[in-house]
This record gives structure tokens, sequence and C-alpha cells, in this order.
């Protein structure tokens, strides 16, 4: 069954990461300044589907 799962090479695994932490900084900033809500839900949304995909897609080695 998890033998099925895609796996991430470390580049890809950096890419995304690198990707989470943009997003979540964008999303601190929009928040802070009570921007507009569609903006934070996106950053929000972006940096955890990232998040996600780094904790929990393997990567080979």
């Amino acid at each position: 069954m998890l033998a099925n799962l895609p796996t991430l090479s470390p580049a890809q695994a950096t890419l995304l990461f690198v990707i989470a932490v943009i997003a979540g900084y964008r999303y601190r900033r929009v928040w802070k300044t009570e921007g507009p809500a569609w903006q934070a839900w996106l950053y929000g949304l972006i940096a955890a589907a990232c998040l996600i995909g780094v904790a929990f897609l393997p990567v080979k080695a």
C-alpha cells in the first residue's frame, strides 16, 4: 500500500520548503496589516499544502 506513494528528490523537498516559508511570511504580513481575507487564506493554504507534502511524502536518497 505504501509502496505506491510518490517520492520527492532532495531538491524538490527543498523547493517545497522554501515555498512554504515564503508563503508563511506573506500570510503573516497580510494578517498583521489586516489585509484582505482571501489573501491570507491563499497564502495559508499554500504554506500548509507544501508543509504537508514535505512531512508526509518520502524523500528518496
